[in-house]
């Protein structure tokens, strides 16, 4: 399948910028040529999980990747062959999550309408006839895990001090950006959950969040724009900007 417009001005992004893709690597491993981006050592990629915790994430080995967390492989292989940086916060839940979902496989396996899926770090019951609680009964024997509720879907996932926020100050030290006078982070997000972010940036004061929605709403974000056309035109005109200072600084050497 051919790139799109937008995967191939990211990809060109990347000559200039450190790029977050969020979204399931496991899924979506070539959505925007995830093996090559890699390569070009800017580009760190992010499970969302649902987008209700950023749980595993990828990029390029670093020098600078935090000693203080244990679940951070420095030096680990990627689906492409290449060493890559891998950090999971609930790694240690890997094995329980295995065991709710096989429990609510075997629950819910004569309940039509019901289908239940395995996101590695979360489990998703999609459900019309599923009382949740069936789920609810099942978690009784996990108490570190949690049940949220999403559009026709019932989430369990660990109950982990991690958000986004964390994700992106995680992702700042592990690229020795985090006390950097030239480095101004950009976060363009249209989720809920994206408002850790724009928080920590905007506490902080170390970048600018931007949050995406049609509608006008209560945000801790800096900045908004309406629709992914207008996301699309902002990497655009950074892209133009980018290149003509390039051009500038080729010409007077």
């Amino acid at each position: 399948m051919s790139p799109s417009p937008s995967q191939l001005l990211i990809y060109q992004l990347v000559v200039y910028f450190a790029v977050v893709n969020v979204e399931s690597r496991n899924k979506n491993q070539n959505s925007f040529g995830n093996g090559k981006l890699l390569e070009r050592k800017n580009f760190y990629k992010q499970s969302d999980n649902r987008k209700r915790h950023v749980m595993d994430i990828i990029g390029p080995v670093r020098q600078a990747v935090p000693d203080n967390h244990p679940n951070c492989t420095i030096r680990s292989t990627g689906n492409e062959g290449k060493e890559v940086n891998l950090f999971q916060p609930a790694a240690e839940f890997l094995p329980l999550i295995d065991e709710v979902f096989e429990s609510l496989v075997e629950s819910t396996k004569d309940i039509k309408g019901a289908k239940v899926e395995n996101n590695k770090f979360c489990v998703c019951v999609h459900y019309r006839n599923v009382d949740d609680k069936i789920v609810h009964d099942i978690l009784k024997g996990y108490p570190r895990f949690q049940l949220t509720h999403g559009r026709k879907v019932l989430e369990v996932h660990p109950m982990i001090d991690w958000d986004k926020g964390k994700a992106v100050t995680f992702l700042l030290a592990s690229l020795g950006l985090s006390n950097c006078d030239d480095v101004f982070p950009i976060y363009i997000g249209d989720d809920r959950t994206d408002e850790d972010t724009f928080k920590v940036l905007r506490e902080e004061n170390k970048g600018y969040g931007i949050l995406v929605s049609s509608a006008p709403k209560e945000s801790n974000a800096v900045y908004s724009l309406r629709d992914p056309s207008e996301v699309l035109l902002i990497f655009f005109v950074m892209f133009c900007c980018c290149t003509c200072f390039a051009c500038k600084c080729c010409l007077r050497s």
